[in-house]
């Protein structure tokens, strides 16, 4: 193939890249911190002896982890605004599809954490007179997180590569700018070349991150999760 290579289109477009990554951080990050207490409530209640609620909870978590994200994507932008009569936002859609969808993960994450912990741990709190919330609070839940970090992280990871649904619904997100700089400059093979490299820099990095925890915690004599 005679291809002649251009990246000037690039180099001229940076600004549009790097604001297309801040906008998939920020997807990434705001979903998964809302995602976080929503998680830790989903958790606890299948761990709770209420068989309604705890049969509430795993429904939910198993229909967002076993339905396609863009499924959910597309209900929530398409269908949830004619229920509600309601213009719905292409940020305020994938925040909140990618945020319901980090939480049904995140629950799965703190109830294999809290699991995880020795009965002792629950018997040795009950001895010193503190209730199952107390205990939760001071006892379990700061051992599990422990734990848990480097798992969250690797959600995180997973939940910056889902990010990019959003493009679809026109969210200016990183592969959103890449399709609008390609469509425009008819220059796809540069354009989603440095795109894969910047999403390639951005997962490794994290991911390097994630092992090194997993080590110092390794050392440490502290186990993770699966």
């Amino acid at each position: 193939m005679d291809y002649s290579w251009n990246f000037d289109i690039i180099s001229r477009s940076w600004d549009l890249l790097l604001l297309g990554l801040a906008n998939s951080v920020y997807l990434t990050a705001a979903s998964f911190v809302l995602g976080l207490p929503l998680g830790l409530a989903l958790a606890l209640a299948r761990l709770s002896r209420r068989k309604a609620l705890s049969g509430l909870a795993g429904w939910y978590v198993d229909f967002f982890r076993a339905t396609p994200s863009l499924v959910q994507l597309y209900w929530f932008y398409f269908a949830l605004p004619q229920i509600l009569n309601v213009q719905i936002e292409p940020g305020t859609a994938a925040l909140l599809t990618l945020t319901l969808l980090s939480s049904a993960f995140v629950a799965e994450i703190f109830r294999g954490g809290i699991a995880s912990l020795d009965k002792g741990q629950w018997d040795g709190a009950r001895a010193i007179g503190m209730s199952y919330a107390q205990a939760m609070r001071r006892v379990i839940l700061p051992q599990a997180i422990k734990r848990m970090i480097p798992i969250f992280l690797e959600r995180a990871i997973e939940l910056f590569k889902t990010s990019t649904i959003a493009s679809v619904i026109s969210f200016p997100e990183l592969l959103f700018a890449a399709q609008d700089l390609a469509a425009r400059s008819y220059r796809s093979l540069e354009v989603y070349s440095v795109v894969a490299l910047i999403f390639m820099v951005t997962l490794i990095s994290l991911s390097q991150i994630t092992r090194r925890l997993e080590l110092r915690l390794a050392r440490s004599g502290e186990t993770t999760t699966s």
